[in-house]
């Protein structure tokens, strides 16, 4: 199956959710399945309706969390023919509120159709290996 990682940092030049996104399609990769990883930032407009999996992931914007960076919202409406896709949400654990990060991830991907099948707070990119690793698809 092909399947689609795509995140979007807070912050420029960090590097900490680029090496988690690439851990987690790593685990992913050793499944069989094919995996594109995709920065929202700098691929806007790119249309990914004909992957069979998304994987989004994002982080809190500031340190009280509950914020996400205004590029997943943007990126998602224009990524084609999204609705009824499978995915998993996933937001890198930082600050204080990260499971009200990780509910404003997932009611903006349900917001564009997306059938959320799974959602996880990463710390390291040993645990998103893991978790792709782990991930039915």
């Amino acid at each position: 199956m092909k399947v689609c990682v795509l995140y979007a940092s807070a912050t420029k030049g960090s590097d900490r959710l680029k090496a988690i996104a690439k851990a987690l399609s790593e685990g992913v990769a050793s499944q069989g399945h094919i995996v594109d990883v995709f920065d929202m930032s700098l691929e806007s407009g790119k249309i990914v309706s004909y992957y069979d999996y998304l994987i989004v992931g994002t982080e809190a914007i500031n340190f009280f969390g509950g914020k996400i960076p205004s590029q997943v919202s943007s990126f998602l409406k224009t990524a084609g023919s999204i609705t009824g896709k499978r995915c998993l949400g996933f937001v890198s654990k930082g600050g204080v509120r990260s499971m009200k990060t990780l509910q404003m991830l997932m009611r903006t991907m349900e917001k564009e159709g997306m059938y959320l099948k799974k959602s996880e707070l990463i710390t390291k990119p040993e645990t998103a290996r893991s978790v792709g690793k782990h991930l039915h698809i």
